[in-house]
């Protein structure tokens, strides 16, 4: 399918093809016919793009301050990596879709096949949308009509933020294409509206439209004009629907309200607030959040389930239905708003001059012929089958910026790369060479030549995806966790008993150069083991987090420093117990200590905390053995203490990763993957559970081989 993107790098905007997304689960699969350019939002991000590096600092003074804590922990050169790689992401441009639906998920009850809708979705051929932000077409509403649904709906926000009573006073500064869908409702809503901006194209429209319209660069004073209108007192609400980086704007807008007034930002404007100016008037401001209630609301979003009506009567997709109410009505005129249709063939029409484009709305129109295909080459190259074929499943951060760069130098040779959306796979398999890119990861199982299937998705869909690869006797790496429940792990069990495939996670930190030269220093004599990850903050609200998905951190991962005991001590764990910060710990805790007791008398213990000082290193291993104490750090520097013929390894930083994924393969041309030990993959998949276990029933936890 046809997508145009934007290179966040360069700034350059193409249209690219990509495989079409599989319908998913509470989602519905668009066939788009038309989609509108936000050419305010879109044209921020092409300018955006094309800055330079240091402009785009200059932009970003936070992800600064995060980038030289990176550097501090990690080093320059791998942060200047991770730097780079995060530019070179693409970025789908769109947000105002209308098609109809070609498939139904499970779950989904409102809509069937063939229905007309709009939604949030992107220039894209095709869509896969979830149905809390998806809204059906009145009859009556053409496509052209319907695709103003999603911007409407911003604006629409921002009115019920400001919440107008009829016949009150209210002020739209700014008449884009926002600006004037908006003046627009609030007429309809029984309010004198004012209206501004720099165009006069635009300001004729809202005269058009009944709005009281001017141009500043007129000779108007905007606060004089209102005033005037107004007999003095100023206007009861200002909508700012305008994009400037001027703080000037946010003073008139108070200057021009009467006490007490209401001011709601939907734009993008400077903030250096005056207090004097909000104080005098007692004055409310408020940040209007896109397309309204439910909005990053991943439970609402993509979980699908709805605020009660009574307590949240205006959603996201209750404002998409509205305004769709009002262009059906004829409350909303949008059809004198369009400026251009233009075939998605011809984007560079619309996007090669959206800097100075004095277009309206400019809308995109698609090729109705089109069919979904959930695979493409993207490199043609002579593929050997059995020489240990390789695909991907998964193309998220830890694919683009851990496991590929490693791969890079290696022989490894990859057929296939997945992804739910096509375009991350499709980006890496151009940069890296990989022969196909597709939404559909049953090709790459039911693919003869390929021997070796590696997974990096979510952590929710490893053993279901590892059984159903060990079940057609492929070869699995899954990056951690292997599994996030007893009832997983039994099952991966059964599977791989009857596979011919092996097994192996990605414990990558036994690789590492300073693991490796402790671990040879030490042996396998008795041993104490102290490992604190500084892990830092993840929101609470993050998928990791979630037991059900992510599995917490303790299983997703400190799981990394279980294994590393286990191999540092030569022995399996034996018995586990976990303390955890708070009065009552929840099972998803990011703050624990984790007490381990392995079968060979070695001890070991794990400090995994969210909340240390990100200037401090992120990892720490202490050793102590036979009058031996050995220190790492951040698997930069090891240290050695009473260790005859050793004092320091230093390195750049090195987790181990080059050297797991070289192994693998080469592994794989000797038809395995098996670097850990099988009954060690077990072993420590079981503590990281047996160390929930232990957090609930405050005790000690024996690892039985047959449960826990």
């Amino acid at each position: 399918m046809k997508q145009i993107i934007q290179s966040f790098k360069t700034g350059i905007t193409e249209l690219v093809e990509l495989p079409s997304p599989l319908v998913k689960p509470g989602q519905v699969l668009i066939q788009t016919s038309h989609s509108l350019v936000s050419l305010g939002t879109e044209k921020m991000l092409v300018e955006f793009g094309k800055a330079s590096l240091i402009q785009k600092a200059r932009q970003q003074p936070d992800k600064v301050k995060m980038v030289l804590d990176k550097i501090k922990t990690d080093g320059l050169i791998p942060t200047l990596e991770t730097v780079f790689n995060k530019l070179e992401q693409p970025l789908p441009l769109g947000y105002c879709n209308v098609g109809r639906v070609i498939q139904v998920g499970t779950g989904v009850k409102d809509f069937k096949v063939g229905d007309r809708v709009a939604s949030n979705g992107q220039h894209a051929e095709f869509v896969c949308i979830p149905q809390n932000l998806v809204a059906q077409i009145p009859d009556n509403v053409s496509d052209e009509e319907a695709v103003f649904t999603v911007i409407g709906a911003i604006g629409l926000e921002g009115i019920r933020l400001i919440n107008p009573t009829i016949g009150e006073t209210v002020v739209v500064i700014g008449l884009g294409l926002i600006g004037l869908l908006t003046a627009e409702i609030l007429i309809a809503n029984g309010c004198q509206v004012i209206g501004y901006d720099l165009d006069d194209a635009k300001v004729k429209i809202a005269k058009d439209k009944g709005v009281l319209a001017f141009n500043p660069l007129l000779g108007y004073d905007p606060v004089k004009f209102v005033k005037d209108k107004t007999k003095g007192s100023g206007a009861d609400g200002v909508l700012i629907t305008a994009s400037a980086k001027t703080n000037d704007i946010i003073s008139q807008a108070a200057n021009m309200s009467r006490k007490r007034g209401r001011i709601v930002l939907v734009g993008v404007i400077g903030l250096d607030i005056s207090r004097a100016d909000f104080y005098e008037k007692e004055l409310s401001f408020q940040v209007s959040c896109s397309y309204g209630p439910g909005r990053y609301d991943e439970d609402y979003e993509f979980k699908g389930i709805d605020y009660p009506l009574a307590y949240v009567r205006w959603t996201e997709k209750r404002n998409f239905e509205t305004v769709l109410q009002l262009i059906s009505s004829g409350k909303l005129a949008v059809k004198n708003l369009i400026s251009e249709v233009i075939p998605i063939e011809n984007f560079h029409k619309i996007y090669g001059d959206i800097g100075t484009s004095k277009s309206i709305a400019s809308i995109l129109k698609y090729n109705k012929d089109v069919k979904p295909i959930n695979t493409i080459i993207v490199n043609k190259k002579k593929i050997e089958p059995n020489k240990g074929l390789i695909g991907i499943i998964g193309a998220g951060n830890f694919t683009k910026m851990t496991m590929l760069p490693a791969l890079k130098g290696t022989n490894a040779n990859i057929k296939h790369i997945v992804s739910s959306g096509g375009l991350t796979s499709t980006a890496l398999a151009k940069k890296y060479n990989i022969s196909q890119s597709t939404t559909d990861y049953d090709i790459v199982l039911n693919d003869k030549d390929v021997s070796l299937i590696m997974i990096t998705t979510r952590h929710n869909l490893h053993a279901d995806m590892v059984i159903k690869a060990l079940n057609k006797g492929k070869h699995v790496f899954v990056e951690k966790p292997l599994a996030l429940n007893l009832k997983e792990l039994n099952a991966i069990q059964k599977a791989y008993s009857i596979s011919d495939g092996t097994l192996m996670v990605g414990f990558n930190r036994r690789f590492s150069p300073h693991v490796r030269k402790i671990k040879s220093l030490v042996g396998d004599a008795p041993m104490n083991i102290v490992a604190t990850m500084n892990a830092g903050n993840i929101p609470p609200d993050v998928w990791i987090h979630d037991m059900f998905v992510g599995g917490g951190r303790i299983i997703g991962e400190a799981c990394h420093y279980l294994d590393l005991i286990v191999f540092l001590s030569g022995s399996k764990i034996k018995s586990v117990c976990m303390n955890a910060m708070g009065v009552n710990p929840e099972d998803n805790t990011d703050n624990a200590s984790i007490l381990v007791k392995m079968e060979n008398g070695s001890t070991g213990v794990i400090n995994y905390f969210s909340n240390g000082a990100k200037s401090y290193v992120k990892e720490r291993l202490e050793v102590f053995s036979q009058e031996k104490v050995l220190i790492m750090d951040n698997f930069i520097k090891t240290s050695g203490y009473g260790v005859k013929g050793f004092s320091k390894l230093k390195t750049k930083l090195d987790k181990g990763h080059k050297a797991q994924f070289s192994q693998i393969v080469e592994k794989i041309k000797e038809g395995t993957v098996e670097l850990i030990p099988y009954e060690e993959l077990i072993n420590v998949t079981k503590a990281s559970f047996a160390a929930i276990k232990s957090l609930k029933e405050s005790s000690w936890i024996t690892l039985d081989r047959n449960n826990l």
